[in-house]
């Protein structure tokens, strides 16, 4: 593939995107939890099922879907120039999903959620842990009950003492100390434990990434909500509450392990722009009021 026309005009940046996105694919293992990774497959094995199902793990990553697909296009194309396949099963699919996936939740479906599922049931303690650490789901998945510390550091002089979670993003491997807000301690002590791991399945079992989605999924149509309430969702819906209470970029950056500004500063101009919307439109109101 590197030594084709096509490829030695694509910018560096982008072959070096291709090739981390395409050894990330070889990686995979053909069928969750088995041994067998696609490295090891013949290209023609590769099935118009099997990107419906890698794209469907990144539902909730459109930007990572689409990395994904175009990665493996490049290879089938290939395959297909060296005659080892007669067509691209890929052909015609859509990487985007057709539902809007990454919205925050709003206020009401929070509540209808919270209705549904109550304090004690295995719903409720992972849309918790996802809304009120804002964790992705794979820190979700991994977190332990032994995370949870009793922490004491200096602040304007005095010792403070803080409950939270100490844990390391598997994405990024960023160290976070988030503190655990009264909302999530209420549900994390109404909680049994039933292992090493903070949610775990019927079986006492951790969940894999896939099956949380999955769940998560179920139990938001249960709760009788629109899609589009996802896993994912209830971060961004973190990042809504904290720009809606006034926090500044850099505590939105260090509580949702943000590396970049202008990620968590979409957060910040949105509840901004309604904010002020909301003050310029009662003026208006309070003008027209005087007048009349």
């Amino acid at each position: 593939m590197k030594k084709s026309a096509e490829w030695q005009r694509l910018e560096p940046a982008t072959q070096h995107n291709n090739v981390r996105w395409t050894e990330a694919f070889l990686a995979t293992p053909v069928v969750e939890g088995a041994s067998e990774i696609w490295q090891d497959q013949r290209i023609a094995d590769f099935k118009r099922r099997h990107m419906k199902g890698l794209l469907a793990d990144k539902a909730e990553t459109p930007h990572a879907a689409r990395n994904q697909m175009v990665a493996i296009r490049r290879m089938l194309n290939v395959a297909m120039d060296e005659e080892w396949i007669e067509f691209d099963p890929t052909s015609g699919m859509k990487w985007r999903p057709e539902y809007g996936g990454r919205r925050a939740w709003t206020d009401a479906e929070m509540e209808k959620f919270e209705d549904r599922w109550p304090i004690g049931s295995n719903p409720r303690l992972v849309y918790a842990i996802a809304l009120w650490l804002g964790n992705r789901r794979s820190d979700v998945t991994r977190l332990r009950w032994d995370q949870r510390q009793k922490l004491t550091f200096r602040d304007r002089g005095e010792n403070v003492e803080i409950d939270a979670f100490v844990l390391a993003q598997k994405k990024t491997g960023k160290q976070l100390t988030i503190p655990i807000v009264p909302m999530l301690a209420e549900v994390l002590d109404g909680s049994p434990v039933r292992g090493e791991t903070v949610i775990v399945t019927a079986y006492g079992k951790p969940f894999t990434d896939k099956s949380i989605t999955g769940r998560m999924r179920a139990w938001t149509k249960a709760a009788k909500l629109p899609e589009g309430c996802t896993l994912h969702g209830l971060r961004k819906t973190l990042g809504r509450i904290l720009a809606e209470s006034d926090a500044s970029t850099r505590q939105i950056m260090d509580i949702l392990g943000h590396d970049d500004i202008e990620h968590a500063e979409l957060y910040s101009r949105e509840a901004a722009q309604i904010r002020l919307a909301m003050e310029g439109m009662n003026k208006v109101v309070a003008l027209r009021r005087r007048a009349g």
